[in-house]
């Protein structure tokens, strides 16, 4: 198992203060291959507030649009199940597609399936308009934490897994500009980039979630100020 690094956590995003509430927000770990896995990352750009010039996976916070986009196939009984022991399913559902939807904006890859071109407004019209839908029965559901208090930022983020094989695209583009640097990396170069504490725990469950798909998900936050890492079946 996987240890989490405090300290490191504490030196990512030094306390400044204020009680802000942690907003929904939903990473997607996308994998590749099987005897040398490689994962997606990108390298936030240096002029950040949070986390500036660190390695992560694409993600964001819960927009509106979220809550009504369309999609192509539904979140599976299992992970469905986990999500919603958490929060209601209409969120649920909303936080699957936020992964799906942060993910397309920040590398351009296509999470989904072959659909009508649909003319949308919103943070959905350039995925739409590029001919899919996203599927969510692809996705699994590996891991939550919680911002500690006080950071500049806070979040309330799942990390969602999916395979490389769910993308209509296999190579990612520049996206938004938010990630100035895309790459598929081998768990092992991952680990030795500049990481956050969380990507860096993350990464150390999705290697073991590799080999053991049905392991307790595990719940990261700061209780009482102390760092607890709880797991859930």
């Amino acid at each position: 198992m996987t240890p989490f690094d405090a300290a490191q956590d504490l030196a990512d995003a030094p306390r400044v203060g204020g009680a802000q509430r942690p907003k929904d927000a939903a990473t997607l770990i996308l994998t590749r291959g099987r005897d040398r896995p490689e994962v997606l990352m990108g390298r936030r750009a240096p002029g950040h507030v949070f986390m500036a010039s660190k390695w992560v996976f694409p993600g964001g916070r819960i927009d509106r649009s979220d809550f009504t986009a369309a999609a192509m196939g539904e979140l599976l009984g299992e992970v469905a199940r986990r999500l919603e022991g958490e929060l209601p399913a209409r969120r649920a559902r909303a936080l699957a597609l936020t992964a799906v939807r942060e993910t397309f904006e920040e590398t351009g890859l296509i999470l989904g399936r072959p659909a009508p071109r649909a003319s949308v407004a919103g943070p959905w019209r350039e995925y739409r308009q590029a001919g899919a839908l996203p599927d969510l029965s692809v996705l699994s559901y590996i891991a939550r934490a919680i911002t500690p208090p006080g950071r500049t930022r806070r979040f309330d983020a799942r990390f969602f897994m999916a395979p490389a094989e769910a993308l209509l695209s296999p190579e990612p583009t520049a996206g938004s500009g938010e990630l100035d640097e895309i790459a598929w990396l081998p768990l092992d170069e991952a680990r030795a980039l500049d990481l956050p504490a969380i990507t860096r725990f993350v990464l150390g469950e999705l290697a073991e979630r590799l080999e053991h798909p049905n392991r307790p998900l595990p719940f990261v936050r700061m209780v009482r100020g102390r760092h607890t890492v709880e797991h859930r079946d």
